[in-house]
Formats: C-alpha cells, sequence, structure tokens
C-alpha cells in the first residue's frame, strides 16, 4: 500500500471511532478513474471467521491428508536406493553416508523447511507457486495487467502492512521490484516455469511409482518383461485418472487407510531390518560420513545426488496440496506419521545392504521378509497409485490458480466438495495428464530415465520456492536479515547442489520436464500476452462518461424494459463494445449493469465484499458499474445465487448512496449539517426506495438479459511476424478448443446475447 492509501485508510478509522453513527457512509469516485472508496460497512469483517477451524476438523483432515499428500513421499523408498546406486555399491561404507545424506536432507529440506517454513508462507490458506506469486504481487506492483483499485485493498484478507521505516532494504527491494521492467517479467516467466515444472512432475510421479511398484511382481515371476510390466502399469494409470472425477474428498477418505497401512509397514519392517542385520548404520546420524562418502567417490558422489534427492520427491506436495487441507493438519500428519515412517523405511534398507550390497537394484523388494512379501506387494501397489494422487491434485490447484491470474486458458474447474473450497477437479487438465503419463510409461519402460527426469522436475521447483521464500522473508515478513543469510547459506546452497547433479543427467531423461514445461509455458505465454494485449486495447478506447450519456440520453435509441447485464474483463472503464452493441441494435433496456470479472491476487475475496458498485450521473440514466472480485480460489456462484445476489447489492448500494453526506465547501453550510441532516436524509430514503422498486419493476417486466462480449482478435497489418503467429494462430487456435466464457460463468442461454465484435491488436 503507497503513503497516501495508508494514511486514507487512518483516516478513515478515525472518522469512524469519532463518528460511529457514520460507519455507513459512502464515498463515490467517478466511474472511470478507480481512486475512491468501497463501503465502510465492509471494512470491519472478523477475519477470524474465515479461519478459524475446530480440532475435531483439523484431525480429520490431518488423517484425510495421508491419502492425498504423502503419496509420492511414502513411496519414494521404492526407487530411491537403486537410483543412487545404479552401477551397484563400490564400498561398504559408502551405504553409511548415502543414508546420511537422505536423513538430513529429509530433516533440512522436507521437515525444517517445507513443513515449519513454506507452508507459513500460504496465501490464505492455499500453496504452491502462484499462491507465492501472488502474495509477492499483492505487496509489490509487479502485475502486468492495469486493474488495480484503491478499494481492493480494503478486502479483509486482502493482509497488507503499514510501512515500517526500521526497514528499509524491504521498501527498497519493493521499489526495485516495481521499477525494474524486466523483474516484473522474470518473475512472471519463473512462475510459469515452475507451475510447468509441477504439472509435469504430475506426470512422472504416476509413472515412476507404478512402474517401481509393479515391478516387484518379478520376485514372484522372474520371467515377467519389461514390456508386461510396461503394460500392467499403463492400465493402472488410466484407472486411476478416471477416479479423480469423484474429488480429492472422496478420493482422501478411500485411500487414507491403505496409505496408513503402507507407513505402518514400512516402519515395522524397517525396524525390522534395523535390529536383524545392522544395527551400526546408527553411525550415519554422523554428517561426518557424508563428507567420507565424497572425499572416496568424489565425481561420482556428485553424479549420485540425483539418486538421493528422489528421497525427498513429494516434499512440494506438501506446500501446492495446502489449499486442499489446512496448515496444521498437514504438520500433524508429518510429523506423527509420515516423516518417523520413511526415515525408518531407508534405515532398514540401509541396514539389509549392508550385509546383502550386490541387492542395491532393488533394495525395497530385497529387503522385504519373506512371509510378508505378498501382503507387502498388494499394499505397495495400492500405494504407488496413492502416489499418484498427491501431484495430480496440486496440478488441478496450481490450474485453478494460473487460470483466476490470466495465465491460463480458459478451462472448467470443478469444485467436488462442498465441505472444503479449495478441492477442485479440472477434467480437460486430468485428460491431459493421463495422455502424458501414459506415453511416458510407454516411452521409457523403466524408473532409470524417468528417475533423471523425475530429479530435475522436483529439484527445480524447490529452488524456485526458495527464491520465492526469500522475497516474502524480506518484502512481508520482514525477517531478521541473518536468518535470511542462514536460509541461503544452507537449506538453498543444499537445492543448488542438488540441481547441478540432476542437471548433469540431461541426456539420459532429464530433457523430459523441460521439454514438457517448454509446451506448457508456450502455451500459457500465448494465452497471457494476448490476455495482456487485449486488456490494454479495451482500456485505451474505453467508452468515456461523457460518450456513455451521449448515448444512453440518445432519443434514436429506446430504453426497453428490463435489465441488461453487459459482461466484460475491463475494470476501469466500459468496454467498446458496448458502443459497438448499441449503435447497431439501437436500444437499451432501462436499467443497465456493466458487470466487471475481476481476479485479486489473495485466495479468496469473501462474500459481503465480492461486489463493488458505481453509478454513472445523472441517475436519470439508471447505469451502473459492477466489479465482481474472486480470489483464485473462488469459484463463480450458481447463476440464479448469484444473480439474486447481484440484485440484492445492487438495491443497498442505491440506498446507501442516498444516505451519503454532501459535501459542502462553504464552512457556514457545513457548520448547519446537523440541522437539516435529518430532512435530507428523510428525503433521500424516499428517493432510494422509490428507485429500489423501479429496478425490481424492470426485473418482473423486463426479466435480467446477460449481454457477452464474443471477442475476436486478429493482429493489426502492421503488426511483425511473431504478433501475427501468435495471436492469429497460436492463440486463436486455443481459444477455439477451450470453454467459453459464458460457460465458465453458468450463465443461462435463454437469456444469453453475445455481441460480436473484431479487435485488431
Amino acid at each position: 500500500m503507497d503513503n497516501e492509501g495508508v494514511m486514507d485508510k487512518i483516516e478513515d478509522e478515525n472518522e469512524q471511532q469519532e463518528h460511529p453513527q457514520e460507519r455507513k457512509l459512502v464515498h463515490f469516485d467517478s466511474f472511470d478513474k478507480e481512486n475512491g472508496r468501497v463501503s465502510a460497512r465492509y471494512l470491519n469483517l472478523n477475519l477470524a471467521k474465515f479461519q478459524a477451524v475446530d480440532w475435531g476438523t483439523i484431525l480429520k483432515l490431518a488423517f484425510q491428508s495421508i491419502g492425498v499428500v504423502y503419496g509420492d513421499i511414502g513411496t519414494s523408498p521404492l526407487y530411491v536406493y537403486p537410483g543412487i546406486f545404479p552401477n551397484g555399491i563400490a564400498h561398504n561404507d559408502d551405504i553409511l553416508g548415502v543414508l546420511s545424506l537422505i536423513i538430513y536432507s529429509l530433516t533440512l529440506i522436507t521437515l525444517i523447511k517445507y513443513v515449519f517454513i513454506v507452508l507459513s508462507a500460504n496465501d490464505n490458506g492455499d500453496g504452491g507457486t502462484f499462491a507465492l506469486y501472488s502474495l509477492i504481487c499483492r505487496y509489490a506492483k509487479v502485475g502486468f495487467t492495469p486493474n488495480q483499485q484503491a478499494e481492493d485493498q480494503y478486502v479483509s484478507n486482502y493482509h497488507l502492512q503499514l510501512p515500517n521505516r526500521k526497514f528499509r532494504w524491504a521498501s527498497a527491494v519493493k521499489s526495485s521490484l516495481e521499477s525494474s521492467r524486466f523483474a516484473k517479467y522474470f518473475l512472471l516467466f519463473m512462475t510459469m516455469l515452475g507451475t510447468s515444472m509441477v504439472l509435469g512432475d504430475g506426470i512422472l510421479t504416476p509413472s515412476i511409482s507404478v512402474l517401481s511398484a509393479v515391478a516387484g511382481i518379478r520376485e514372484v515371476d522372474s520371467s515377467l518383461t519389461n514390456n508386461t510390466i510396461m503394460w500392467i502399469s499403463v492400465v493402472i494409470l488410466i484407472l486411476l485418472f478416471q477416479f479423480q472425477r469423484f474429488g480429492t474428498d472422496k478420493v482422501g477418505f478411500t485411500f487414507a487407510p491403505i496409505l496408513t497401512i503402507w507407513f505402518l509397514f514400512i516402519a515395522v519392517i524397517g525396524v525390522y531390518n534395523f535390529i536383524a542385520y545392522d544395527t551400526s548404520v546408527i553411525k550415519a546420524l554422523n554428517p561426518v560420513y557424508i563428507v567420507k562418502y565424497f572425499q572416496t567417490n568424489k565425481k561420482n558422489a556428485w553424479i549420485s545426488l540425483g539418486g538421493v534427492v528422489l528421497c525427498l520427491t513429494g516434499s512440494e506436495a506438501l506446500f501446492a496440496d495446502l489449499g486442499h487441507f489446512n496448515l496444521r493438519s498437514i504438520q500433524i500428519s508429518t510429523c506423527t506419521v509420515v516423516f518417523p515412517s520413511i526415515i525408518l523405511a531407508y534405515v532398514g534398507q540401509a541396514a539389509y545392504l549392508r550385509k546383502h550390497p550386490l541387492d542395491a537394484y532393488d533394495a525395497f523388494y530385497k529387503s522385504v521378509p519373506k512371509p510378508v512379501y505378498w501382503p507387502m506387494l498388494v499394499v505397495a501397489v495400492l500405494a504407488a497409485i496413492i502416489a499418484s494422487q498427491s501431484l495430480i491434485s496440486a496440478s488441478f490447484s496450481i490450474v485453478q490458480q494460473s487460470l483466476a491470474l490470466g495465465c491460463f486458458p480458459r478451462v472448467n474447474v470443478v469444485h467436488t466438495s462442498s465441505k472444503y473450497e479449495g478441492q477442485v477437479y479440472v477434467p480437460e487438465i486430468n485428460n491431459l495428464l493421463m495422455i502424458a503419463c501414459v506415453a511416458v510409461t510407454l516411452g521409457f519402460k523403466t524408473t532409470l530415465q524417468i528417475g533423471n527426469a523425475f530429479g530435475i522436475a522436483v529439484v527445480f521447483v524447490m529452488a524456485l520456492t526458495s527464491a520465492y521464500l526469500i522475497l516474502v522473508m524480506i518484502m512481508i515478513w520482514k525477517t531478521n536479515f541473518a536468518l535470511i543469510i542462514l536460509y541461503v547459506a544452507t537449506i538453498a546452497l543444499v537445492e543448488l547442489i542438488y540441481l547441478s547433479s540432476v542437471l548433469y543427467k540431461f541426456d539420459q531423461g532429464g530433457y523430459l520436464p523441460l521439454a514438457f514445461a517448454a509446451f506448457l509455458m508456450s502455451v500459457m505465454f500465448v494465452w497471457n500476452y494476448v490476455y495482456r494485449k487485449k486488456y490494454t486495447f479495451e482500456l485505451e478506447n474505453k467508452v468515456s462518461v461523457e460518450r456513455l450519456k451521449e448515448i444512453a440520453s440518445n432519443q434514436q435509441i429506446q430504453r426497453v424494459p428490463g435489465v441488461a447485464l453487459f459482461y466484460s474483463d475491463l475494470v476501469q472503464g466500459i468496454s467498446p463494445i458496448f458502443t459497438h452493441y448499441s449503435l447497431n441494435v439501437g436500444a437499451l433496456h432501462t436499467v443497465l449493469v456493466f458487470i466487471s470479472i475481476k481476479s485479486l491476487p489473495i485466495s479468496k475475496v469473501p462474500d459481503e465484499e465480492r461486489f463493488l458498485f458505481r453509478r454513472v450521473d445523472p441517475h436519470r440514466l439508471r447505469i451502473f458499474q459492477c466489479t465482481v472480485r474472486y480470489g483464485y480460489k473462488d469459484v463463480a456462484k450458481e447463476q440464479e445465487f448469484f444473480e439474486d445476489t447481484l440484485m440484492n447489492r445492487l438495491k443497498d448500494f442505491i440506498r446507501e448512496e442516498f444516505l451519503k453526506v454532501r459535501s459542502f465547501e462553504n464552512e457556514r453550510v457545513r457548520e448547519t449539517i446537523d440541522e437539516i441532516n435529518g430532512e435530507v436524509s428523510r428525503i433521500d430514503g424516499d428517493e432510494a426506495e422509490i428507485e429500489v422498486q423501479l429496478v425490481e419493476n424492470e426485473c418482473k417486466k423486463g426479466g435480467i438479459t446477460y449481454i457477452v462480449g464474443e471477442i475476436e482478435v486478429v493482429a493489426s497489418k502492421v503488426s511483425s511476424l511473431g504478433p501475427k503467429l501468435i495471436i492469429d494462430y497460436a492463440y486463436n487456435g486455443l481459444r477455439r478448443c477451450l470453454t467459453q466464457q459464458d460457460e465458465v460463468f453458468a450463465i443461462p442461454h435463454k437469456r444469453l446475447l453475445k455481441v460480436r465484435m473484431t479487435y485488431e491488436l
């Protein structure tokens, strides 16, 4: 918030304290200049009611999260040791060095970084790359769409803090980001890349997990070929993606008991192997064995880090899936069940390998005691199926976030739970992931090369999260500088070392996530580029207030009964499509409401603060603008509910508008306002009810008509080849394949009027 906005807010609060009877008074600005204030009655909501969760619900979500969030990190013991020792174990003490690396990597990155630091950087309960980006956008003006409104800062969960002179370096970083166009583009680019990598992770996780689990069948029947294992895995994957439509809520409760059994099994077997084979592996708690491992193996030790990093797969899902649950539930389930179980599993496998070093290629199944082999195989296959769920759910959440911020093509987002608002399903993304998963499984057949690809996707997203987290620490948390340096010198440095290792295997399958990310980023860039160009075009060619009055007052244009809702993305002013419509149709409805759908850089806008109204004077024109504000976790309500709420809010606005105190420049008149205030309020109240009744009558007589612009975009004749390819072919090709705006907002077709217009960009 800038200083002027801060002073306005302080003045508002002081005025409310001095004149509590005036709390409902509203200040209005001009129609197309976004520098006014929103009704004070919306500024004093209790945010706790949106966040308070009882302990019963927290424990329920903690149990449910086991079935959704931890499948990936929980099944990593299936393939970590084979990834570290693809050519066998050279020295017996290498096992201690590797085990020490695994223990400290999990402790430092999964537990300390994600569970106790990154989860706290959530955006009103939502996690993931775009949640961090939106958080940064809210505190610094780094977005590219010029749709900022001063009133948005007063949304109760917008969470902007007052400037503090003690942290000049935080203000300096903020100013640097805001003044650098390169920095803005770089942040957007990295956000798109990180999002693409997480989606790539959602492809690789199901493939490697299911292939690793199914491969255990070979312990029983060694005649099974890689092709047979591959086709069994493909069938399982296809069935898994068909199950997604039932939603995270049902999937979580279905899978949670199975994965709980899995964690119990690997923990008990780990303890058994530790006692039965070699209790001396406890020495791996001493990090000196990491140093010895690198001294002995040198470059090969560095290369093997690409396998060690596989133990961290799924850590990002803890954050990305946060919106499906909550912070406390994730922390409880991680610390009590997940972390202890996987540590014991790795310790047990290390103890087994100390006595059987030749079994490193299949350490998990070889270390399973024979009496429990079959139960373990069944549970492992089920757990591998569940492992896929964590990144699939995270992919849905991230697509929803990027869609709301104008960085992804319009797709259908289905909310699958009436209890938990963050649980979503995106059919188009589900199908895309399924096809890509099957293609990867058919293409690679085994887990070794998939593991190389997997490592790049995992570590890159971790490093990006750390970079954004540092910005959050500086600008938002205003963390002590020494602690930031400590974070960079430990966690961030470790992640960069891991990243250097996985990039070494680029030509051994590591190119796969980068290729997929390049494809997705191309789609996201094309959509965001044209989205911004189209918005800028409308902003530059918007209908002025004078022109709007001229059209509405034109005697040749008839006013017909009813209420018309004009939909537009443009927030600051009226879209040029209105002029196109009015001059060609020659008629306007008695009541006009221009609806601007706007996404705020927050996760959720409270229903009470969703609608922001303005009016065009004179009153007789009955023209209003309504900005409908959504967060990236919000979804457009069912149309009947939306329609009723919109009209009720419009009536409230009319009543409040007539109650506002008139501005008097004459000091003498201002002194006598108390004497005439009661009479003014009485007259204004009567006028308000008359207009409210008129709006109700128009709804009954002519009904509500929805007018939606169907904008065609073409590159202008003077455009270079690049913009022409992007706009005329790439963007328009995408638009034809995807959901239309009226379907996204569930507009009833019988009352829908589409107005087609072409913009030359």
